[in-house]
């Protein structure tokens, strides 16, 4: 498979899942709105901004240097902007985590989602850090961003998979307090529904990867 089918399988995954995800929580959950006084819209918020912002951006970011038709310089810029934007929109998400907890009087960081969510956010946010300043401003020497490339690039392949996994183990989670609160039942519409949405999600992540493997290993 060339990269160009790559790069269009990651596209349709990720459309695919964000319109899963918004077919999941409007029409079978309380809707998204972060100023509620339903917890549960609040919290609508985290998987979305997580995902459509987070995650679909930071691939989409990492896709950037083969799919726009500019300059490297140019290529650069996107990449580090939508990185930039997936970070706010994803802070957006674990602000509304946090709010609905408290709303609601649940402990907060308590589950092996958080701390993989948690720990990957953080590690996204040092990368960009680094990124940006190795690579646009002050800009390290050239022998030094040549060493640093692959480290860069190793590091951001890894954190999308840890965010797919945060995501996974999210929609899980969520699944569970559901069958446990809502009596949400194995084979009904919403169960299946989960289940395509964290499949889209994870072959997003694959996709987008194999998109930098082939590509590397094609120059």
């Amino acid at each position: 498979m060339s990269s160009y089918g790559t790069h269009a399988l990651a596209h349709l995954f990720g459309i695919l899942a964000i319109i899963l995800l918004l077919v999941w929580l409007l029409h079978f959950r309380e809707g998204v709105d972060y100023d509620s006084d339903n917890g549960f819209r609040v919290f609508n918020v985290h998987p979305l901004m997580m995902f459509m912002g987070f995650i679909f951006l930071g691939g989409e970011a990492i896709l950037s240097f083969q799919t726009i038709p500019s300059q490297r310089q140019t290529k650069k810029f996107f990449h580090m902007m939508l990185h930039l934007i997936s970070i706010i929109l994803g802070i957006v998400g674990l602000c509304a985590a946090f709010k609905f907890h408290n709303m609601m009087g649940f402990p907060n960081v308590y589950s092996l989602h958080s701390w993989i969510g948690i720990g990957t956010f953080c590690l996204s946010g040092l990368q960009w850090l680094v990124g940006f300043v190795t690579f646009m401003f002050p800009r390290a020497a050239d022998r030094t961003r040549a060493r640093v490339v692959p480290w860069h690039v190793a590091g951001g392949r890894a954190l999308l998979f840890m965010a797919v996994c945060a995501a996974e183990t999210g929609l899980m989670e969520k699944y569970g307090f559901l069958r446990a609160k809502s009596n949400l039942q194995p084979h009904q519409r919403e169960s299946y529904l989960i289940n395509f949405t964290g499949l889209a999600i994870l072959l997003f992540g694959v996709f987008v990867d194999l998109s930098v493997s082939i590509r590397r290993n094609s120059v």
